[in-house]
């Protein structure tokens, strides 16, 4: 890894690890549009878009409150509106405003600069994108932690979770 005085090292493992991040999210997004995971699984119904659903689960989340019985084996509305945030949002616009940033790709496409306000603009959203998904990152790490480390690594190497049955009157 760089040293604080190797500034191009540091541009030299960002643009590494940048397109492994593009390819590897491209191929999620490829793979995810052609096993209908977004259609199928994350796709909110209309009944989990009521305002009052969402305060639900809002406070069910504030309170460490997590889904139980078949409930826990699929998304809640929480889950799927901030994985689609990210996945269509917040990873595009870090990349579009990482290549804005390009000299090279501004001569080839000298609107993209524009789209954004300038090159401070898109370095401003690119770092505000990157901690959102950083902070994304840490709280997702951090639930899975609370709501059942083993459980959760055993199904997505596995597949299988084992359901923690709810208590009668729950």
């Amino acid at each position: 890894m760089p040293s604080a005085q190797d500034i191009a090292g540091g541009r030299h493992w960002h643009f590494f690890f940048a397109w492994l991040f593009v390819i590897n999210g491209t191929i999620y997004v490829v793979t995810s549009a052609l096993c209908r995971h977004f259609s199928r699984d994350l796709a909110p119904t209309r009944a989990e878009l009521s305002p009052r659903h969402l305060w639900r689960e809002i406070v069910d989340h504030a309170r460490l409150r997590f889904a139980k019985g078949e409930e826990a084996r699929h998304y809640n509305a929480l889950q799927k509106l901030t994985y689609l945030s990210v996945i269509f949002i917040l990873l595009p616009l870090m990349v579009l405003t990482g290549l804005t940033m390009s000299p090279g790709i501004d001569a080839a496409f000298p609107w993209l600069p524009d789209i954004f306000g300038g090159r401070q603009s898109a370095r401003t959203i690119h770092f505000i994108t990157a901690s959102l998904i950083v902070l994304f990152v840490v709280v997702h790490l951090v639930m899975v932690v609370l709501s059942g480390t083993w459980n959760n690594i055993r199904s997505m190497i596995t597949g299988r979770y084992g359901i923690e049955q709810k208590e009668p009157g729950e």
